[in-house]
This record gives C-alpha cells, sequence and structure tokens, in this order.
C-alpha cells in the first residue's frame, strides 16, 4: 500500500512550512507598518514588513500586475509536479521527499499571498550594517531554499550503475 502512494505521507512537512508562513506573515503584517525595521541582532538581522509583488529578488515587481497570475499559475503547475513526483519516489528516496515538501509548502505558502493579498509578504531582512545580503524573505521562501538545496546536493550523491541505492 505504501508504494501506491509513493511518500505523500511527507506532505505534513509541506503543511507544518504553510502553517508557519502565514502565521508568521499574519503576526508581522499585523505588527509591524511598510518598511519599519525592528533590529533582532544588530547589523545582522532585522524583522521588516515588505510586499513583493514579483518574484525571486522582486523579478518584475514594476509590471502592471499580470505577473501575478502569471507567477500564480507557475505555481500551481509546480505543486501539481512535486505531488505527483512526491507519489512517485520510492521506499529509498526519503532525502528527496523532504526536499520536495519544503518546496512544495513554500510554494503554496507564497501562492496564497500571491492571489489573496496580490503580493509576496516577506519579513526577515538579512544584512551588515545598512547593507543588505539581499532581498527581504519569508518562511515560505526559506523552506523553497532549502529543498532546492537538498534537492541539488542529491544530485551529487550518485550512485554507480550496479551499487546499490543509499538513503
Amino acid at each position: 500500500m505504501s508504494e501506491r502512494f509513493g511518500k505523500l505521507s511527507w506532505l505534513w512537512l509541506s503543511l507544518v512550512v504553510i502553517v508557519l508562513d502565514q502565521a508568521s506573515k499574519f503576526y508581522f503584517e499585523s505588527s509591524l507598518t511598510l518598511y519599519q525595521r525592528i533590529q533582532v541582532i544588530p547589523d545582522l538581522l532585522s524583522w521588516t514588513l515588505a510586499y513583493n509583488r514579483g518574484a525571486a529578488f522582486s523579478f518584475l515587481a514594476d509590471h502592471s500586475g499580470w505577473q501575478r497570475w502569471f507567477f500564480a499559475a507557475i505555481a500551481v503547475g509546480v505543486s501539481i509536479v512535486l505531488v505527483v513526483w512526491l507519489k512517485r519516489l520510492k521506499a529509498n528516496e526519503t532525502w528527496v521527499a523532504i526536499a520536495l515538501a519544503l518546496v512544495l509548502g513554500g510554494a503554496v505558502g507564497n501562492l496564497y499571498d500571491r492571489v489573496a493579498l496580490g503580493h509576496v509578504v516577506d519579513f526577515i531582512l538579512v544584512h551588515w550594517q545598512d547593507r543588505w545580503f539581499f532581498p527581504a524573505f519569508n518562511i515560505a521562501d526559506t523552506a523553497i531554499t532549502i529543498g532546492a538545496v537538498m534537492l541539488a546536493l542529491d544530485m551529487f550523491k550518485g550512485n554507480k550503475p550496479g551499487e546499490p541505492v543509499n538513503d
């Protein structure tokens, strides 16, 4: 029976990411005004409320609004692919299942923002003094990044033909 559903049992991790992401966004949206900064670790980490109408690093954020639905459609398509991929994973592919569940949870968390609000809510800012290392981000972005790094690392793991697959 478990082979029939692959690694879909890891969808619980996606749900945890979505809940943590949405709860944190709700908290920061109700606690901060737009672009207000609260230093958590001086000269390194701050909370700040920012809205991103584009994709990663505000890509296409300055366009008229079509990008909202474009990125929403991409997120829906990617989410479907990730669920199918999870279903097709073998019992020994737990590392990949965790990575996919993280990416899926992050994609759905940001998809909800994009569709419901018209923008993604960001609130984590990593900086040195007043120079940003990169734009503000959120828990969904963090989950996507961790999942993507895990998938990349899995590619390097590789197995030689004839060797048993390790997990």
